[in-house]
C-alpha cells in the first residue's frame, strides 16, 4: 500500500511564480492550500516545490514564512536543510541558523558546513567559524577557499598563508585569494613569488596583481604586467587606471582612459575622483559633463570636489541637481559631503532641509551622518540642537564618531571644559580615544585657553603607542602655547621635531606672534615659511602687521613692497549673514551692497564705541587694508 503524504502550508505574499497550471500561485489567488502526494516521485517532486519556495522566501526576506514552510513538512531531504540553513545565513540569522544546524535530527552536507562557516566570517566571528571548520568531517576545496578568504578578511593574513600551504588541493580561486590578501596588507613580494608559481592563471589573478602593485606604489610593476595580460576585461583597465590615479600619474591615467575598449561607471567615476583628489577641478568637471550615465558615486565624487576647493555654494547646486532625477537617491557620502557645504557655508536653513530628507531615510542611524548633522549645526551656531542630537542617540548607538563630533563642536565655541568633561565621560564609557579624538579636545583647550589642560592631554597623547601622533596635533600644541604666549617654548618644539615642521605648524606660531606682537620670533618663523611656501601673501600681510602694531612702520611699508614687487595680494576677507531667508555677503574694499553708505556708518559707530569701552587699539582697522 502506498504511503500517502500530506503537506500543509500558507504561502503569503508570493508573486505569482508560473503559468503552468501546476505550479503553485501566490497568496492572493490561494490563502491555504494543501498538497496530497501519492508517491515517491510526487514526494521529489513536492520537495523540489517547497525547496524553490523557501528560497524564493528567503531571498524577499520572508525567512519566517520560509521556515513556516519548510516546519510543516512531513519529511525533508538534504536539500531542504541546506536551503533553510543558507536562508538564514544569508539573512544574517546566524543563530537562527545554528539552532536549526545543531538539530539532533538536521541533515548534514559540505555544503552546509561551509555555509556556516561562511555566515561566522560575515559576522566577523572568525574564532567560532575556525572551530566550526575544524570539526568538519568533510571538507571540499570551497571549505578551504571559504576559511583562508575568512582570515584574510579579518586581517590575519598569515594564518591564512599557512592555511593556503596546507590545503590538499587548490584551484585558481584558492591562488587568487592568498594573493589578494598579501598584496592588501602590503606583503606585494609574496604575492608576487605565489603568483609566479601559479600553473594556471585567469583575469582575476592578473587584475589582483595590478591592483596590488598600484596599491603599493609600484605602479610601472603594475604597467608591466597589465601590458603582458592576456586578456584583459574592464575592471582590468580599472585598475591600471585607478593606480595610475592614486600615484598622481594623471594624465597616464588619462591616455589609458581614453584607449579602453569599453568603460562603465567604475570607469569615469575612477578619473573623476583621481583628478579631484589631485586638486585638478576643472578636467573633473569636463569628464563629469561628458559621461552619458551618473550614478550618486559621480555626483558625490563631484561635491566633494567642489567643497574640497571652497566652492560649497556650488556643491549645494550639484546636490539640487541630482536630486531632480529622481532614480538616484543620496547615500551616506553624499549626505555627509553635502552637510559639510553647508557647515562651510553656515547655511542653516539648507541644512534643516537635508535633515529633513536623511530623517525619511535609514541614513538617520548612519553615525558618520548623525555627526556630520552634529557639525552643521554646530558651525551655524545651533550648539543646542547638536548636543540635543548628540543626547537623543542612545549609547548602544553611539560611536567614536559621534563623540568625536560632540568634542569637536564644543571645540568650534570655546567652550573648552564642556568637552572636557565630554572626553572624560567617554572614557568613562570605555571608548578609546583616536587621533581625532585629541585633535578636538587640543583644539578646545586652545579655544578656551586652557593651556596646562592641553599640554597635559598631549603628555598623554605622546604616551599613548596605540594613538599616532599628527601634524595637526602639533599644529594644535603650537597653536595653544602661541595663544597664551608661551613663543619661545612653541619655537623650541618646532625645532625639535624630528621631521620638518609643515606650514600650518608654522602658521600657527605666527599667528600667535601676530597677537602678541613679538617681531623677533615672528620674523624667523615669517622666514620659515617662506622657505617653504615663497609667494604666501598671507605670510607677508602677517609680518607688516606685527611691525605695525609695534610702530616698525618702515619695516612693514618694506613687506608690503615686496608683496607689491612680486605681485602677491592677499585674498580680502569675505562673511556673509542670512536675513529672511537671504544671504548677504561682504568683501573687503567692496562697496557694491545696496546698503553700503549705512552699513559704513553702523560699523563706524560701532567702532568708536568699541574704542571707548577699551576693546582695541585706535589704528587696529587699518593693518589689514591693502595696498
Amino acid at each position: 500500500m502506498k504511503k500517502v503524504y500530506h503537506l500543509s502550508f500558507a504561502l503569503r505574499h508570493v508573486r505569482k511564480l508560473n503559468s503552468h497550471p501546476s505550479i503553485i500561485y501566490g497568496y492572493p489567488l490561494l490563502r491555504s492550500l494543501r498538497v496530497r502526494l501519492t508517491s515517491r516521485f510526487s514526494l521529489r517532486l513536492g520537495m523540489k516545490r517547497c525547496n524553490f519556495f523557501i528560497s524564493r522566501l528567503c531571498k524577499e526576506g520572508k525567512i519566517d514564512e520560509a521556515r513556516k514552510l519548510f516546519d510543516e513538512m512531513a519529511e525533508r531531504d538534504i536539500g531542504l536543510w541546506t536551503t533553510m540553513i543558507s536562508g538564514y545565513v544569508k539573512c544574517g540569522m546566524i543563530k537562527e541558523a545554528r539552532k536549526l544546524f545543531d538539530r539532533l535530527d538536521a541533515k548534514k552536507n559540505v555544503v552546509i558546513w561551509t555555509a556556516m562557516v561562511s555566515g561566522y566570517i560575515k559576522l566577523n566571528q572568525i574564532e567560532e567559524a575556525e572551530r566550526l571548520f575544524y570539526e568538519m568531517p568533510l571538507r571540499n576545496i570551497v571549505s578551504w577557499n571559504t576559511m583562508v578568504d575568512g582570515y584574510a578578511r579579518n586581517g590575519q593574513t598569515q594564518h591564512a598563508l599557512d592555511l593556503f600551504r596546507r590545503m590538499p588541493e587548490r584551484n585558481v580561486v584558492s591562488w587568487n585569494t592568498i594573493i589578494t590578501a598579501l598584496a592588501h596588507c602590503g606583503r606585494i613580494d609574496d604575492a608576487q613569488r605565489i603568483f609566479n608559481q601559479m600553473q594556471e592563471r585567469d583575469v582575476v589573478s592578473w587584475t589582483t596583481m595590478v591592483a596590488g602593485l598600484s596599491k603599493n606604489g609600484r605602479v610601472d610593476d603594475a604597467r608591466e604586467h597589465f601590458d603582458r595580460m592576456p586578456v584583459r576585461n574592464v575592471v582590468s583597465w580599472n585598475a591600471m587606471i585607478t593606480g595610475y590615479a592614486q600615484n598622481r600619474r594623471l594624465d597616464e591615467a588619462l591616455e589609458l582612459f581614453e584607449r579602453m575598449p569599453e568603460r562603465d561607471m567604475p570607469s569615469w567615476n575612477t578619473m573623476i575622483t583621481g583628478f579631484i583628489q589631485n586638486g585638478d577641478l576643472n578636467r573633473a568637471e569636463k569628464l563629469f559633463d561628458a559621461m552619458p550615465q551618473k550614478n550618486v558615486i559621480s555626483w558625490t565624487a563631484m561635491m566633494t570636489g567642489y567643497v574640497q576647493h571652497g566652492l560649497s555654494e556650488e556643491a549645494l547646486k550639484i546636490f539640487n541637481k541630482m536630486r531632480a532625477n529622481d532614480v538616484l537617491k543620496p547615500n551616506t557620502g553624499t549626505f555627509v559631503t553635502v552637510l559639510g557645504a553647508c557647515s562651510d557655508l553656515a547655511g542653516l536653513t539648507e541644512g534643516q532641509q537635508i535633515h529633513q530628507l536623511i530623517s525619511k531615510t535609514i541614513f538617520q542611524e548612519s553615525t558618520y551622518v548623525v555627526s556630520a548633522l552634529i557639525n552643521m549645526y554646530s558651525k551655524c551656531g545651533e550648539l543646542h540642537i547638536a548636543r540635543k542630537m548628540f543626547d537623543d542617540g542612545s549609547l548602544r548607538q553611539r560611536d567614536l564618531i559621534s563623540w568625536n563630533g560632540m568634542i569637536a563642536a564644543y571645540a568650534h565655541h570655546g567652550y573648552g571644559k564642556e568637552a572636557i568633561n565630554l572626553f572624560n565621560k567617554m572614557q568613562e564609557l570605555g571608548f578609546l580615544a583616536n587621533d581625532v579624538t585629541f585633535v578636538g579636545l587640543l583644539t578646545a583647550c586652545s579655544h578656551a585657553g586652557l593651556v596646562e589642560e592641553g599640554l597635559k592631554y598631549f603628555d598623554e597623547l605622546v604616551k599613548d603607542k596605540s594613538v599616532q601622533v599628527r601634524e595637526d596635533h602639533y599644529a594644535c600644541l603650537i597653536d595653544l602655547c602661541g595663544r597664551a604666549g608661551r613663543l619661545e617654548e612653541a619655537f623650541d618644539i618646532i625645532e625639535g621635531l624630528e621631521e620638518e615642521a609643515s606650514l600650518s605648524v608654522w602658521g600657527a606660531l605666527l599667528a600667535g606672534c601676530n597677537v602678541h606682537g613679538n617681531v623677533d620670533i615672528g620674523k624667523l618663523v615669517a622666514n620659515k615659511i617662506l622657505k617653504i611656501e615663497s609667494e604666501n601673501a598671507g605670510t607677508y600681510s602677517l609680518l607688516s602687521n606685527m611691525y605695525a602694531l609695534v610702530g616698525k612702520w618702515k619695516e612693514a611699508a618694506d613687506v608690503r613692497m615686496k608683496m607689491k614687487v612680486k605681485g602677491l595680494k592677499k585674498q580680502p576677507g569675505c562673511s556673509w549673514i542670512e536675513v529672511g531667508n537671504t544671504v548677504q555677503v561682504f568683501v573687503v574694499g567692496d562697496k557694491s551692497h545696496s546698503l553700503s553708505d549705512l552699513l559704513g556708518y553702523l560699523l563706524i559707530d560701532l567702532h568708536t564705541k568699541m574704542k571707548k569701552a577699551g576693546d582695541m587699539p585706535d589704528d587696529y582697522l587699518l593693518l589689514d587694508e591693502e595696498f
